[in-house]
Parts: structure tokens; C-alpha cells; sequence
């Protein structure tokens, strides 16, 4: 076979001149000058900050394949199917390249055209001939491989280089899975941003990348709209997000920012911690009822009239009637804040009528005037005054009467006195806030004046979520859609949710779409199906993970009388592999470990910080595995995760979690008896 007709040989040379058109995008838009097409330096700004946002976008990564795939298709796109036109030949990647004349080499994985790449089969084929995927080593085109769609003979097999993507060692930051999207992935993935989708998946389901592919289509499918509204990705943690972090820049989008629930409710200065049943109390909803009522317990009904002196003239408006307008102004239940900014021109408007009803013939400027009349104010600061929902919540937490009064029928006592500070702070800047207060405090802001709404949120691990903190998380995209991602059995904190529809109510999404993901691409099943042994006893009722990876030999479960001396040889073991290698542990064994890592030479990471070919162990504790993932693992001892925890359930799920961190082996290193549960 000449050179020339080597199939390979025409792929690498379509990658060269699809990156050469890429770097000539990106020299177009360098090239660009805008200084007479601005009118003044406020659009010359916004409009270089754009032009600096496309040469971002149209950076070639050298370490991400410009495109994965081929599509073949029979017939040209729209041609009457009768007429035999010839099909096209599209390549898939993760953004748009096209040729100095504008005719596309690679087409966006997220564009109509390239959806049959993730759902045709030979069932279906969705009029392509020819689906066509490649491999890569270190950037490099190295092979290819052809499904033919519509040839009899096809049977249906596991794709050997999809196969090799998925197991590719990780180094670095979680990657991006748009090369393997499954058929009911791509569903979720695709699915409108009308509506809320909220998945439930185990371990290795590929729900995270799911939620953040979801967040690059849609920016592509409704960029306009989602620019001016904006999107916002929820993690559990900064280890988390920093993990994730690179997942969207990779697919082409920049500007999706990233936070924790605590960032959301950022209103105070968190220093302090609750005890676990303080923390549920605090969290559950219930607690949204009682700081409404302490907050409308504010409002005063007037007892005295209003007498607004303009010029010569008195005009008074008795105090039956503002206190009607009061009433009205309750009864509309609206923000406290707004309607302190009604009830001035409530007022000035019944001062108004008087005027007109005496011949006079007041405009706006004079109602405004009114409004803002001493007499008027007075009024307002006495029946609707200012509140400060941090100044609210402090008072609910330091006096008891103030609380039962608010509380009364809602919390029983004992809740009161459980959510009770022992020693009540002098002010807001001196107390101890925890966690669960903030996300009171931004209620209560919330009650007083509206929280701004996005266009779009992922929710990932969203189990983990309190009743308030789903409602902190639904104010920011009540005139929005939520992607809710998360995991029934991983719930790991005492007020983890029981199920998805009452959380989806907390959410305000209670007509949201749940879909569940079953299929495992990440955890060996060996691993998966031992893990899976804890399911019946904290999670009954959950469907176990399928994992569709076969690895034998990918468990290793091992007694020792040396704890530490134990884990390090398991690392030793592990790190031999290529890839990265995480240490799992309880909380309270880390300082231990990283004495013994240390001790025999074996440099170590934190969670958070990134894997490199040079540092590929990371010391994780076991209350910050959840999210995150590793080649290998090795977990020591796991009869202390699961007492590490409050209770059995929530120990049991927190094992569950770091038995499930593993791509490729997992090594159990136990002195104590392992957990009963696990057989």
C-alpha cells in the first residue's frame, strides 16, 4: 500500500492541517483591529475583552485530540433520501475548526450534525455508513477504528480504543469524557435548559463529566441567553472545584464559575461548628417558617395618624388607614424589603387623593416629595423598620423567649434548646458563626430582599445537600434550570437527603426529570461489586453499579499487624503502575501516615493539588475522597472511616465511597476486623 493511501497516514495529515487552521483562527482574531469600528473607549473595552475571549477559546491544547472522531454519512444532510446524494464526511472534536474558506474540518461535538456520533448503533444507524474513532498517545494520532453501521455483518462490540480512553491513566485534573459519552449520557447531556434534570448515579457512572458536558452544551446551544443570565457550577469542596476545574476550558468555555454552597452564603464570617444535631435542626426545613415569622414580627401596625405639612396646607391620614395599608402590604406576602420601599408611596398616594379631592392637581414629582416627607418616614421606621437578617438570626439563637415565641408549634423544646448558643455573642462581627447559621442568614436575606437568579446551576453531590441548603442553592435559579447530580448511597453527612423528590422540592424543581445512571465505565467490577456488599445496609433498595469493565486482579485486600508499614508498601506497590495513586484513610489516621510517607521517602499531595509525572501519590482523608478519583488506591483501614463517622449509615456510606475511588486496583489494608457488612 503506497504511503499516500494508508488510512493513517491521511488522518495524521487532516490533524496537521486542522491545527494549522486553528492557529490561523486564532492569528484572524489576534490580527483584528478595532479602532475604527468603536465609538467610544467603553465599546473599544468590551469589545476587546470579547476578541481576548475568542483567541482564549481558539487556543490549540496540545495535550486534548483536536478531534476523536468520523462521521460518514450516507446521504447528504436534508437530501431526499430516494435521490442517492452522496453523504458527507464529518470529523467530531471538541470545537469548530474551519479552512481559509470557511468550509468546516472539524465540527463541535455539541453541533446537531455530530449527536449520531454518541447514539447511532446498527439497529439505528441514523444514516451513518461509517463511525470512525481514534487514538491517541501523548497528542499524537497513533490508531483508528471503524464500526460499519449498515453492513450485515457488523455485530455490536465493545469498542477497543473507547475502552483504552476510558482506562488511559490519569495524571493531573479530572478530564473531560466527550470522546466516551454513552447514548443515554448524551440524552442527559442534550436534554433542553427549559427543564431541571436530576441524576442519580454510583460510582463511576460518569455523572460529574455528565453535568459539565451538560453545562458546555447548552452554552453552545443558548450562548445568548445563558450570557446574559449566567451559569454556576455547585461542588462539595475546593478540592472538588479545583479538580473539576479544567474539565470546561478543555470543551472550549471559559466563563462558567465555580463555587461551594458556603460561597453562596457567604453573608458572615464562618469560625465556628455545630454539633450534629444542632446542625440538623438547623438545616431542616422548618427553620424557613420560623425566621419568616420573626421577621414579619417586626412590622408594627400604626396606632397614631400621619399629618404631612406642605406649605400652608395639613393633610392627615388616619391611623385605621395605614394601618389598612399595613395589613394589605402583609397580606401580599412580598419581600420585607420591598415593602418598606412600598409603604412611603402607599402613604404619599392616600395624602394625594386628599389632595386632588380638595382641587388641587398633584404629579408624580409631588407624590416622590411626599414619600420622602419626615412625617412619612416617621411612619415607616415605626410600623416597617429596617432588619439586618444577620442582627434577625443572632437574635433567634441568643434569646430563648424570642424563639419560642417564633418557634412555637413549629420546633418542639427540646430543638429550641438544642439550637440555643449556651453563651449568646454581643453582636454579629463577635459571634462564632457556623456553617448552618450562615445559610439561615442568607434565608433571612432572602426574605428581605429577592436572591439573584442564574440561567443555569449544576448541583453536584448534591446528596450531601440540608433541606436550607437546597433552598439557598433554588434561589439562584428560581427563573432558571438546575442539573442535579448526585448519589443516594454517598450521603455522608446526618442530614444527608433520603430521596431525590423531596429534595427536588427543597430545590423548588419539584417537576424536575430524574434520570438514573447504572451503567459503571470507571470502577473495575471486581472493585464496584465489593463495595456494592454495604449497599443493603445503609442504601436498601438502591440499584447496584454494572460496571462494564472487566480487570481481574484489581482487588487486594490485605491483613497486617503494621498499620502504617502496611500502606506504605501498598504505595510502593501501587506507584510501580503508571497513573496516579491515592492513600485513603480515616481523618484521624492522616497524621500518622504522612509521618510514615515521609519517613520512608515518598513524597505526597494534597487533596486539591495537582498530580504531575513527578508527584503521583496524594494523601487523602476520607471525609474529602468524595468526588475524586485515582489509577490506584489504597485504603487503610476501613473499620476506622466507618468509625470515624456519628453513626453506622453514615460511616458505612463514607466506606463506600473511598472503596469506589479506584480506575484500576484498589489495595484494603486492615488490622482491626473489617466491617461485618463487607462479608
Amino acid at each position: 500500500m503506497a504511503t499516500q493511501d494508508n488510512p493513517l497516514t491521511r488522518e495524521r495529515a487532516h490533524l496537521t492541517a486542522s491545527r494549522a487552521a486553528l492557529r490561523a483562527m486564532r492569528e484572524d482574531a489576534e490580527g483584528l483591529d478595532i479602532r475604527d469600528v468603536t465609538a467610544n473607549w467603553v465599546n473599544a473595552a468590551v469589545l476587546q475583552g470579547q476578541i481576548n475571549d475568542r483567541i482564549k477559546a481558539l487556543a490549540d491544547l496540545s495535550h486534548t485530540p483536536l478531534f476523536f472522531g468520523r462521521l460518514d454519512y450516507l446521504h447528504a444532510p436534508g437530501a431526499d433520501l430516494a435521490e442517492g446524494a452522496e453523504g458527507e464526511r464529518f470529523y467530531i472534536g471538541r470545537r469548530h475548526v474551519h479552512d481559509g474558506d470557511g468550509d468546516p474540518m472539524v465540527i463541535d461535538w455539541r453541533a446537531p450534525v455530530s449527536q449520531p456520533f454518541y447514539r447511532a448503533s446498527s439497529k439505528n444507524p441514523l444514516d451513518v455508513g461509517l463511525r470512525r474513532r481514534f487514538g491517541y498517545t501523548g497528542g499524537e494520532l497513533t490508531a483508528y477504528e471503524d464500526e460499519h453501521l449498515t453492513d450485515p455483518g457488523e455485530t455490536a462490540r465493545t469498542s477497543k480504543l473507547l475502552q483504552t480512553e476510558i482506562e488511559r491513566p490519569r495524571v493531573g485534573p479530572m478530564r473531560d469524557i466527550v470522546a466516551t459519552i454513552q447514548p443515554e449520557q448524551d440524552e442527559i447531556v442534550r436534554s433542553e435548559l427549559g427543564g431541571t434534570v436530576c441524576v442519580q448515579g454510583g460510582p463511576g457512572t460518569g455523572k460529574t463529566a455528565v453535568g459539565l458536558h451538560r453545562v458546555a452544551y447548552l452554552l453552545y446551544a443558548h450562548r445568548d441567553r445563558l450570557a446574559r443570565t449566567g451559569t454556576l457550577v455547585i461542588g462539595p469542596n475546593k478540592s472538588f472545584l479545583h479538580y473539576i476545574e479544567q474539565v470546561l476550558p478543555a470543551l472550549g468555555e471559559l466563563e462558567v464559575k465555580q463555587a461551594t454552597v458556603d460561597d453562596l452564603v457567604a453573608g458572615v464570617e464562618v469560625r465556628g461548628t455545630d454539633e450534629a444535631a444542632a446542625a440538623i435542626i438547623k438545616g431542616d426545613a422548618r427553620m424557613a417558617e420560623v425566621l419568616r415569622r420573626a421577621l414579619r414580627s417586626h412590622v408594627s401596625m400604626p396606632t397614631e395618624p400621619a399629618v404631612v405639612v406642605r406649605g400652608s396646607r395639613r393633610w392627615r391620614v388616619p391611623a385605621y388607614e395605614l394601618q389598612e395599608i399595613a395589613e394589605e402590604l402583609l397580606n401580599r406576602d412580598i419581600r420585607y424589603g420591598a415593602a418598606h420601599d412600598a409603604l412611603p408611596q402607599r402613604i404619599a398616594h392616600a395624602v394625594l387623593v386628599r389632595m386632588e379631592q380638595a382641587g388641587e392637581a398633584p404629579d408624580d414629582r409631588v407624590q416622590d416629595a411626599v414619600a420622602r416627607n419626615p412625617a412619612v418616614k416617621a411612619v415607616v421606621k415605626a410600623v416597617w423598620p429596617v432588619v439586618d437578617p444577620a442582627k434577625l438570626v443572632l437574635r433567634l439563637l441568643s434569646d430563648a423567649e424570642f424563639l419560642a415565641t417564633h418557634a412555637a408549634g413549629i420546633l418542639s423544646e427540646d430543638e429550641q434548646k438544642t439550637i440555643l448558643w449556651v453563651k449568646p455573642a454581643r453582636s454579629v462581627k463577635s459571634a462564632k458563626w457556623s456553617a448552618a447559621d450562615a445559610v439561615l442568614i442568607d434565608e433571612a436575606g432572602d426574605l428581605v430582599a429577592r436572591t439573584h437568579s442564574l440561567g443555569h446551576v449544576v448541583l453536584d453531590e448534591a446528596q450531601d445537600l440540608s433541606p436550607m441548603q437546597y433552598r439557598a442553592v433554588g434561589r439562584r435559579c428560581t427563573t432558571g434550570s438546575a442539573t442535579v447530580l448526585g448519589d443516594l448511597a454517598q450521603g455522608t453527612t446526618p442530614w444527608a437527603t433520603a430521596s431525590w423528590d423531596e429534595a427536588l422540592r427543597h430545590l423548588g424543581k419539584g417537576d424536575a426529570l430524574v434520570e438514573e445512571l447504572t451503567a459503571g465505565f470507571r470502577v473495575p467490577r471486581e472493585v464496584i461489586a465489593y463495595a456494592s456488599r454495604l449497599l443493603p445496609h445503609m442504601s436498601p433498595g438502591l440499584a447496584p453499579v454494572s460496571s462494564v469493565r472487566e480487570n481481574p486482579g484489581s482487588l487486594d485486600v490485605r491483613a497486617t499487624d503494621d498499620l502504617d508499614a502496611a500502606a506504605v508498601t501498598a504505595c510502593r506497590d501501587s506507584l510501580r503502575h503508571e497513573g496516579s495513586t491515592g492513600l485513603i484513610a480515616a481523618d484521624a489516621r492522616i497524621p500518622a501516615l504522612a509521618a510514615a510517607l515521609e519517613a520512608a521517602g515518598l513524597a505526597y499531595l494534597d487533596p486539591g493539588q495537582e498530580t504531575s509525572a513527578e508527584a503521583r501519590l496524594t494523601l487523602v482523608p476520607a471525609s474529602l475522597a468524595k468526588g475524586l478519583e485515582y489509577d490506584y488506591v489504597v485504603l487503610d483501614e476501613p473499620a476506622a472511616v466507618v468509625d470515624g463517622e456519628p453513626d453506622e449509615r453514615t460511616g458505612l456510606r463514607r466506606l463506600y465511597v473511598a472503596l469506589t475511588r479506584a480506575v484500576s486496583g484498589l489495595i484494603v489494608t486492615h488490622r482491626a476486623p473489617l466491617p461485618e457488612q463487607l462479608g
